[in-house]
């Protein structure tokens, strides 16, 4: 970070008790500079029902900023969250889709819901996230990958809005996840051992499953072989299969992966094998592509369709200015329509932008 950049600039941290965000405030403090930080709550109200651990993170959060005497205040988001980001996760997966509830919480609530509560009297929101920024000779500021490319987390960037990019830092960003842990270590902080969080940033230990079904329930159907037609055994919603799964299927005769869901029919498809062809797809269609600093058409990029450290070649067919067919240059696992596809450059330096798969 450039001292002389942030100077007389009106600063927010977002806190959320892990060990990535507190690094953030000593990058900052480190500089002589004392950003406002705040904590967004975001999980459910059920506590006896739900278990949350969201009690321990604001514990953490009031923690980190009392040391390094920032202040601290805290943000219901909860009601934005449930109406927009839960509304978004269940109307995809009723509709048989596979959605990113994390990708939406960037956008809809980190800085979207925070920015119309707080956000708007700073001039930048700075968040732990392991993703960096470059603006090029014409003033365009880019998202740019991390060197850390199993913690890169420009993938859970890629559909928030261009005034939000424009505002976000990220100032740990240029650290591999080691790094940050040295330092946390060396500046005793109070969770420099404390485990990353895994899963859904809102479900803490929920079991995803128990979710959806609290919202959705069952709708029992037919699970299909797709090669021969043949009834295998009965699903308890379509909604709790994604395409690829194989384990927790509870299909004798294994091992099967999904393949396929017929929404109008209710019906499951699967083959058979532990690396059937069928869960395989090197084409696809990609609808509503976001593009996040300026609009290009580009060809030859690099992509990733899940949180892996993998970045895919290939070609893009536009079909019109929002959407492409993606020719990968090699058959990919588990392409499920709902997923974002996140382009980048040929490098896989610059995040372009992300679009979602349809069928």
């Amino acid at each position: 970070m450039n001292i002389k950049e942030l100077e007389n600039k009106r600063i927010a941290v977002l806190l959320s008790g892990g060990v990535d965000s507190s690094v953030v405030v000593y990058e900052f403090t480190r500089l002589g500079l004392h950003p406002d930080c705040f904590y967004i709550k975001i999980g459910p109200e059920e506590e006896e029902e739900w278990d949350c651990s969201s009690e321990e993170d604001l514990e953490m959060a009031t923690a980190v900023s009392h040391k390094y005497g920032c202040k601290l205040e805290v943000i219901d988001c909860h009601k934005e969250y449930w109406d927009q980001v839960t509304k978004y996760t269940m109307d995809k997966v009723r509709a048989g889709l596979t959605p990113n509830p994390d990708v939406m919480c960037n956008r809809l609530i980190k800085f979207g819901a925070f920015d119309e509560k707080r956000g708007h009297d700073y001039d930048l929101i700075a968040t732990g996230h392991y993703a960096m920024t470059e603006t090029d000779a014409e003033g365009n500021k880019w998202l740019c990958t991390s060197p850390d490319p199993v913690k890169d987390q420009t993938d859970f960037l890629a559909q928030i809005a261009g005034w939000q990019l424009k505002k976000a830092i990220f100032p740990i960003g240029h650290y591999v996840k080691d790094e940050v842990r040295v330092i946390a270590e060396r500046e005793h902080l109070v969770n420099a051992k404390r485990k990353d969080s895994q899963g859904i940033c809102f479900l803490g230990k929920i079991n995803y499953n128990d979710y959806i079904r609290k919202y959705l329930g069952e709708q029992p159907g037919d699970v299909i072989e797709l090669e021969t037609g043949k009834r295998i055994g009965e699903h308890k919603g379509l909604w709790f299969h994604t395409i690829g799964q194989r384990k927790g299927m509870g299909f004798g005769g294994g091992p099967w992966f999904v393949v396929k869901k017929d929404v109008a029919s209710n019906i499951l498809y699967v083959s058979h094998g532990y690396d059937p062809e069928t869960a395989y797809k090197a084409d696809f269609p990609v609808h509503d592509f976001h593009f996040l600093t300026k609009e290009l058409r580009p060809t030859e990029v690099t992509f990733k369709i899940r949180h892996t450290p993998e970045y895919h070649p290939a070609t893009l067919e536009w079909t019109s200015p929002s959407t492409c067919m993606v020719h990968s240059k090699d058959k990919i696992h588990g392409v499920a329509p709902g997923q974002f596809c996140v382009v980048y450059d040929k490098d896989h330096h610059r995040c372009l932008g992300s679009g979602e798969i349809t069928v």
